[in-house]
C-alpha cells in the first residue's frame, strides 16, 4: 500500500488573500492531479493570546480568516469527485453533538463517503467562553460527543445517556455513506486517557510532531495500548507531517 498525499488548506489569508472561494477550485485540481485527500484546520473565532498556543510560536495573525470546515468541504465536495475530504481538527466540544452528527453525516452523503473526520479539543479558552461552554470539561464534552454521534450514525431509533447528553428513541437520518460513520482521527497526544480513547474511538491519530523518532515512539504505545485492549492494530492509520515549499521557499502554515 503507497503512502498517500494528504494537504492540509491552511493560512487562506496568504494562499487566497482576494478570493476564498478558490478552496472549491482547489478541490477540482486535486481531483485531477492525483492528490489523495484535502484538509481543513478549524477555529471559530481567534482569541487575543496566540501565544498560548502549545506548539510553539502560533504561526498565523489573529486577523487570519477561518473557514467553518464543514460548510467550506461541503462546498468542496461538489466541486469533486475523488479527492477525500477531511477536517484537521475540527474542535468538536463546540458543536453539540446531535447537530454535529447530522452535519457529518449529510456532508458524508452529498460527498459519497469520502469524509475523514479529524477531531481535537482545541487550545483556547476563549472560543468555549463565547459559545458559553466550560473549557475545563472539554475533554469529557470531547469523548462522550463522539459516543454519542457514533450512536446516531449507528442506531434509528437511537437512544443514549451520558453525563452531558441524553437522547432516546430519536432518528437522525440519513446515515453517513460510509458504514458506521467517516473514520474518525484523533489529533491529540498519546496520554493514557487518550491512548483509551483512541482504541475506542479511533481509526487514525494525526501527531503534531512527526519526526521519525516522534512518530516511531508514538506508533509503539498505540500498538501496545491496541494489543492490551485486544484490538487488532491493522487498518489504524497515521499521519506525518511535511514542510510545504512554496515558490522555492518553506512555509510554515
Amino acid at each position: 500500500m503507497r503512502p498517500e498525499i494528504s494537504v492540509t488548506v491552511s493560512g487562506l489569508g496568504f494562499l487566497y488573500p482576494d478570493d476564498l472561494a478558490g478552496v472549491v477550485e482547489l478541490a477540482e485540481l486535486a481531483d485531477a492531479h492525483g492528490v489523495d485527500q484535502l484538509m481543513i484546520p478549524d477555529h471559530v473565532l481567534m482569541g487575543p493570546h496566540p501565544e498560548k498556543y502549545p506548539y510553539g510560536p502560533f504561526p498565523l495573525p489573529p486577523e487570519e480568516p477561518w473557514l467553518e470546515p464543514l460548510v467550506a468541504l461541503a462546498a468542496m465536495a461538489g466541486a469533486s469527485e475523488r479527492v477525500r475530504l477531511g477536517t484537521g481538527v475540527l474542535i468538536t466540544p463546540l458543536r453539540p453533538p446531535a447537530l454535529l452528527a447530522k452535519m457529518v453525516a449529510t456532508l458524508d452523503v452529498l460527498s459519497r463517503g469520502r469524509l475523514d473526520l479529524g477531531v481535537g479539543v482545541g487550545w483556547q479558552a476563549e472560543e468555549y467562553a463565547a459559545e458559553g461552554i466550560d473549557f475545563e470539561a472539554r475533554w469529557r464534552l470531547f469523548e462522550e460527543g463522539l459516543r454519542a454521534c457514533k450512536v446516531l450514525w449507528r442506531d434509528a431509533p437511537a437512544a443514549f445517556r451520558g453525563e452531558h447528553v441524553a437522547f432516546e428513541s430519536v432518528y437522525s437520518l440519513p446515515r453517513p455513506a460510509q458504514e458506521g460513520g467517516p473514520p474518525i482521527w484523533f489529533g491529540t497526544g498519546l496520554g493514557p486517557h487518550n491512548l483509551r480513547r483512541i482504541v475506542e474511538l479511533a481509526d487514525g491519530w494525526m501527531p503534531m510532531d512527526s519526526s521519525p523518532a516522534s512518530l516511531t515512539a508514538g506508533i509503539e504505545r498505540l500498538r501496545a495500548a491496541f494489543s492490551d485492549a485486544g484490538r487488532s492494530f491493522e487498518g489504524f492509520g497515521v499521519r506525518a507531517h511535511t514542510p510545504a515549499v512554496f515558490e522555492g521557499r518553506r512555509v510554515d502554515l
